[in-house]
């Protein structure tokens, strides 16, 4: 029998940057919680989908995967209007797509803050605070034409409510002789979603949509390394980084009913970091 207060079935749900590590998880808990799920990527096709969700979504009869670029107003819309056709507006977004630098970004971004290159710092908040916006924008418009409520979910960053600790990454200096500054980038990007979470739910209070951040922590990877391993567990009262999976039970609450009288809040889910 399904808890009433966290049932999510039937909820028409788009995730933005849904192939991503944290995304994808998101998405498969979505689809195992009987919910339809419209994965928004600037690159997303059915077999990237597949090959990074796993074979057991192949055909999956809730999975939409839609081409849309989210710092453009005309692709967020027309994958809107694919959606639409096919099931309906959207009771929940979750905004999760998002870049720290972009591939091409010269070496210097990791250099010092005095000399961050200006095209990369526009790149980064183009994705993560003008994207996020434009998504809500046209996601909220339409949940107000079609007076159901919603819930718009944010992903924040500890780096967005506190600043990088770089003595984290002073040791690659000591192993290749060139200082490491994590970027200012992201960490002002993402800055900026807590004050564009709380303008929007107080903007939709009344339409019945509640909008929210989930702020994570940092997500163990293999390709870090474990002196950058070392130094992160220090710093973290649970003494080790989060799974990608282990946000799942804070989007779902933010998702359903378990969460109806929050709006406007800030879910901090990392392991104890902004505890000291």
């Amino acid at each position: 029998m399904k808890d009433p207060l966290f049932d999510v079935s039937e909820k028409i749900v788009v995730i933005t940057g849904g192939l991503g590590q944290i995304g994808a998880q998101f998405v498969l808990e979505f689809l195992y919680r009987d919910a339809k799920v419209a994965v928004f990527s600037r690159s997303a096709s059915i077999e990237k989908a597949e090959k990074t969700l796993g074979a057991k979504v192949a055909g999956h009869p809730n999975l939409l995967v839609q081409q849309a670029d989210i710092t453009d107003k005309s692709s967020i819309n027309k994958a809107l209007d694919a959606l639409e056709a096919k099931w309906g507006v959207c009771d929940v977004l979750i905004n999760n797509a998002g870049i720290d630098t972009q591939p091409s970004a010269p070496p210097e971004v990791s250099g010092p803050f005095e000399e961050f290159p200006e095209h990369v710092f526009r790149e980064v908040v183009e994705t993560n605070l003008v994207g996020t916006f434009l998504m809500i924008q046209a996601v909220g418009a339409r949940m107000v034409k079609a007076a159901k409520g919603g819930s718009i979910i944010n992903v924040g960053s500890i780096y967005g409510m506190l600043s990088p600790i770089q003595d984290i990454y002073a040791y690659k200096k000591e192993l290749t002789g060139v200082p490491f500054i994590k970027p200012v980038a992201y960490s002002a990007a993402k800055s900026g979603i807590y004050n564009l979470t709380r303008y929007c739910a107080t903007y939709w209070a009344k339409q019945g949509i509640r909008v929210n951040t989930l702020t994570p922590s940092g997500v163990w990877r293999e390709t870090q390394d474990e002196h950058f391993h070392q130094n992160y567990h220090a710093r973290m009262p649970i003494g080790r980084m989060a799974q990608a999976d282990e946000f799942n039970g804070a989007v779902i609450f933010l998702a359903s009913k378990a969460s109806t009288y929050m709006t406007g809040s800030n879910l901090v889910v990392d392991g104890g970091w902004t505890a000291w």
